[in-house]
């Protein structure tokens, strides 16, 4: 006598409804944890992001620019580790770069020399690779004991202050580059010393009001995060976090303080 279709007992469904929950919860979660770890990944080795605070990079960055930083083109850390990824290549002259320094209170300080601090993220160009002498002689950069000549044009900057800056190109070799300059002040001063192995020296752009290696020295190549390539956001917000939280903020941001002309723009 032919056998009919195995019946499934009550313990049989009850063991398996429970399983049949899980899984679907689990395909509705999945795909989101992959997204996230996915995108932690993606911050940690490959390319990161970073908020221009300061006015030391003018005219080629202003307070309130976003900006991507590519992380593996001087070899990412491994998440957790020590463990640097093979780099790209080493940084270049003239590259605007994001890097780390330690700051306790106001002091500010490479982590080789203070270990101990907090982590800052800081955003300045290249001036001096390792082996190069730099001095900076009354606003004057002095490279490899040869001037870095500037043309000066007509055009003028105001800055976030009120101040009234000239505008000019620097002839960085590998990078001519905006910079500005207040006549009345000299800014920090350099004397002439020599980059060692595998450190950098940094300025800012803006070279009278930038706080860069004049001030505190030059910084491990091991501590640069990576070149700043390109803006994605831009703008001129001002307004406390309090502030955000209403709708309005946003509307009246977007309407007004938004540069939707750097978007996309490239870093140089």
């Amino acid at each position: 006598m032919a056998k009919g279709p195995k019946e499934t007992s009550d313990a049989e469904v009850s063991d398996a409804a429970p399983l049949g929950w899980a899984r679907r919860i689990w395909n509705q979660v999945a795909p989101l944890v992959g997204g996230v770890a996915l995108a932690l990944l993606i911050r940690a080795m490959i390319v990161e992001t970073f908020y221009v605070p300061s006015e030391s990079m003018l005219p080629s960055l202003l307070i309130g620019d976003h900006v991507f930083v590519s992380k593996f083109s001087y070899g990412s850390r491994i998440p957790f580790t020590d463990i640097r990824l093979p780099a790209l290549r080493d940084p270049e002259r003239g590259e605007v770069v994001v890097f780390d320094l330690g700051k306790r209170d106001s002091e500010i300080c490479p982590l080789d020399r203070c270990p101990d601090y907090p982590l800052e993220s800081f955003v300045k160009r290249v001036v001096g690779l390792p082996g190069d002498t730099v001095e900076v002689r009354r606003g004057t950069v002095l490279l490899n004991d040869q001037p870095l000549g500037v043309e000066w044009g007509t055009e003028s900057f105001e800055d976030n202050h009120g101040r009234r800056l000239r505008m000019g190109r620097e002839a960085l070799p590998g990078a001519h580059h905006a910079l500005l300059d207040h006549p009345a002040y000299p800014g920090l001063p350099q004397g002439r010393v020599r980059v060692p192995e595998d450190h950098y020296f940094m300025l800012g752009d803006n070279r009278d009001f930038s706080n860069d290696s004049r001030g505190w020295g030059m910084v491990p190549r091991g501590d640069i995060r990576g070149p700043a390539v390109r803006i994605y956001w831009s703008w001129n917000n001002q307004e406390s976090w309090a502030a955000m939280a209403n709708p309005l903020t946003w509307i009246r941001l977007l309407a007004g303080e938004t540069r939707w002309g750097r978007f996309g723009d490239k870093v140089e």
